[in-house]
Order: structure tokens, then sequence, then C-alpha cells
């Protein structure tokens, strides 16, 4: 009987410490900082219109008559 549960005693020691050793792996890797995304070279909202020919057309057209 002693034999069969010091092999039970040290499969359960042998599993903990797995376990334990993944956890502490993924906090690991969780707590690293991200690396940012570079900045976008496209603009963002109302100024990726502004370039546009359409958009001009409309400025322009606005000016010539006076409407907002």
């Amino acid at each position: 009987m002693d034999g069969e549960d010091r092999r039970s005693r040290f499969s359960s020691f042998v599993i903990g410490g797995l376990v334990g050793a993944s956890a502490a792996i993924a906090a690991a890797r969780r707590r690293r900082p991200r690396r940012r995304p570079p900045p976008r070279r496209n603009p963002q909202g109302l100024a990726a219109f502004e370039g546009a020919p359409c958009y001009r057309e409309i400025v322009e057209r606005e000016l010539d008559t006076g409407e907002p």
C-alpha cells in the first residue's frame, strides 16, 4: 500500500507542478506590454474626405453660390 500511495502523491505533485508552471507562464505573457500598432498614415474621419475630388467640387460649388 505504501508504494502505491507514494506514486499517487508523486504523480499529483508532478501534475500540480505542471499546472502551476503553465499558469505562471500565462501570467507572465499577460503582464508583458503589448506593442502599439504603428500610427496610421491615412487620415481619419472627415479629413479622409477633404482631399477627395467630389468633396472639393461641392465646396467650390457652395462658395460660388453662397449656400452652406
